[in-house]
């Protein structure tokens, strides 16, 4: 099977993305993914999309970890997938799309960022100062100081893989607060099994765990290894957020071919 693709990133978190509106990468295989997502003997990603034809929609986004399973949502890959869309002839004022969480909104702005509008979050559960959520996937996040100097990946597999999250697996973050409106973000991700450098679900909730605002509207900038977004949302009295919006750069890196045996 030859394989046309293209290579994006959004803060550093970088994606395969084949445009299967003719349903031509239907029967992607797990191994096949996890090839081409493999950074040795493949392209090299953290993640693999399809862009897909959906009735409906602008397009409908399927999202694989680099083990080769279909996941949750992406927030980066939501975005580096509109933008992808935008080089692909469709272009939208305001895109829908579905994907595995649901309908998504998304904006190109003046800047050239992607906005992309993610679900509502209706409970944030607290435990010893941890807190775990699900912005489209589920996310741990857990408060540092010195985060520069942290074990990510040791620390990020210990809590990934306890009790507690092991059968279904979790996403953790590691937040370390530089002021009211800023925070810095490192996340261990599950399916890669490794610390990535941006995570878009991850830094949602992040930001959403750190609001400064009790009731209204708040926007948190975040510092990743990869780069800055922003996440701007509402903040309502009984504790739960809507009209949640994850911002940043999205580009494309490189195209290619390759053949890839069945």
């Amino acid at each position: 099977m030859e394989i046309q693709f293209y290579k994006y990133q959004g803060t550093g978190n970088d994606f395969v993305i084949l445009d299967n509106r003719d349903g031509r990468y239907n029967e992607l295989s797990a191994d096949q993914v996890n090839y081409l997502c493999n950074r040795r003997f493949g392209i090299g990603a953290d993640g693999l999309m399809l862009l897909n034809a959906k009735e409906g929609y602008d397009f409908e986004m399927k999202y694989y970890n680099s083990d080769g399973r279909e996941s949750t949502m992406c927030g980066n890959g939501g975005r580096c997938l509109t933008m992808f869309a935008y080089h692909q002839g469709i272009v939208r004022t305001v895109y829908k799309f579905i994907a595995i969480d649901g309908e998504h909104e998304a904006e190109i702005d003046p800047r050239g960022r992607v906005r992309l509008k993610m679900q509502d979050v209706a409970e944030v559960e607290e435990s010893h100062g941890d807190y775990t959520l699900n912005t489209g996937s589920p996310h741990y996040v857990k408060m540092v100081s010195r985060l520069d100097e942290l074990n990510v990946f040791n620390k990020g597999r210990e809590i990934r893989n306890s009790a507690a999250f092991h059968t279904a697996g979790i996403n953790v973050n590691f937040v370390e607060v530089e002021d009211e409106h800023e925070i810095t973000v490192r996340t261990y991700e599950r399916g890669v099994e490794d610390e990535t450098l941006s995570c878009g679900t991850g830094v949602t909730a992040s930001a959403l765990v750190n609001y400064h605002n009790e009731q209204g509207f708040n926007e948190v900038s975040v510092n990743t290894r990869g780069g800055k977004l922003s996440v701007e949302y509402d903040r309502h009295r009984d504790g739960t957020y809507s009209n949640i919006w994850l911002v940043g750069p999205a580009e494309k890196v490189f195209t290619g071919a390759l053949s890839l045996s069945q």
